[in-house]
């Protein structure tokens, strides 16, 4: 199981820590650095200064929302920036919601969503081939374009750029059961969300058919401390605000997803509770056992421990958001 370093999105602005983070990363021998995007700040820009001050550690976009760039001007940020590092890119990608997708990018989410992420792939997979100028007649992604206000003067195209890599590596996020099957067939690894390694089997029906390399990258907040309760507060902070936050009240796929993880009841009283703009006792409602399994919080010896749990399955990449480079050298110490 490789380490990998996930820094996430800015907040306010960007981290005075992030670079350091990530050559420490680089010098301890994490296998990846990852960045992300929101509605702030973009994923590809941080990771393309990473690249410009490191020379090995490969460079995951964890991950690059879909609705913020037609497929081939994902694949175009993708290639150059895959030239740019000497071929170190993995290129995570994700659907998001409703509410960012309609509220920020100003377009409809998906009806189908496990169409629109099977055409978006397609797409990509064919300009990073160049094997001929795209063409894909689907139902959210046409190429050239024919829709009921088009010119006609579409051409089908292909990369002027030469791809590095024509199996550049696709992940996607995914947290449905149908998605995440999906995923196993048409990309080269999964992101997943939250990953409890004492409830694997609550991902095993969708995991089935795994091909050789497919990488299984999940993110969890590491950190070495003494007080595992305090430890814990930004991991159930985090929860707070996905489970509560991201998504209606209705269409919440992060509240689902703990829902099958096995605390329902939690995640409906923390929709309730941010809904209603009560954030602070949403975050209280949070259960220490979920922030706990998903993290390695505390002693040494206690992430030591915990970390064998996370070697025994399928994960292949563990992505870990650590504050201090103490963090990190632990890990990178555990892990060999």
């Amino acid at each position: 199981m490789r380490l990998g370093l996930a820094l996430g999105y800015w907040g306010r602005g960007p981290d005075p820590g992030h670079l350091a983070l990530a050559q420490e990363a680089e010098r301890l021998g994490y296998g990846s650095v990852w960045t992300a995007e929101a509605w702030g700040s973009d994923a590809f820009t941080p990771l393309t200064w990473i690249a410009a001050h490191t020379s090995r550690i490969r460079l995951g976009t964890g991950i690059a929302q879909m609705a913020a760039r037609t497929p081939t001007a994902t694949a175009m940020h993708a290639l150059t920036l895959d030239h740019l590092s000497g071929g170190r890119l993995l290129l995570g990608l994700g659907l998001s919601g409703p509410q960012v997708v309609e509220g920020w990018y100003g377009r409809a989410f998906p009806k189908s969503p496990l169409t629109a992420t099977r055409e978006y792939v397609e797409v990509i997979r064919q300009v990073l081939a160049r094997q001929a100028p795209v063409e894909v007649a689907g139902r959210f992604h046409s190429h050239p374009y024919t829709g009921p206000d088009a010119t006609g003067l579409g051409k089908p195209l292909k990369p002027i750029t030469h791809p590095l890599r024509s199996s550049l590596p696709v992940l996607l996020g995914a947290e449905g059961p149908k998605n995440i099957a999906q995923t196993v067939e048409i990309a080269d690894g999964w992101l997943p969300l939250y990953w409890s390694p004492y409830r694997t089997d609550v991902y095993a029906a969708s995991l089935t058919g795994l091909r050789e390399g497919f990488m299984i990258a999940p993110m969890a907040r590491a950190q070495v401390c003494d007080d595992v309760a305090e430890g814990l507060l930004p991991v159930k902070a985090m929860l707070g605000f996905y489970i509560g936050g991201m998504g209606h009240a209705a269409r919440n796929f992060h509240a689902d997803l703990m829902a099958r993880m096995g605390f329902e009841e939690e995640a409906r009283r923390i929709q309730e509770l941010f809904l209603q703009g009560r954030k602070e006792e949403a975050i209280g409602v949070v259960p220490d056992a979920f922030a706990d399994e998903i993290s390695l919080i505390g002693p040494r010896a206690r992430i030591a421990e915990r970390l064998a749990e996370w070697r025994k399955g399928p994960v292949t990449d563990l992505l870990v958001t650590a504050p201090d480079p103490h963090t990190l050298r632990v890990l990178a110490e555990l892990s060999t």
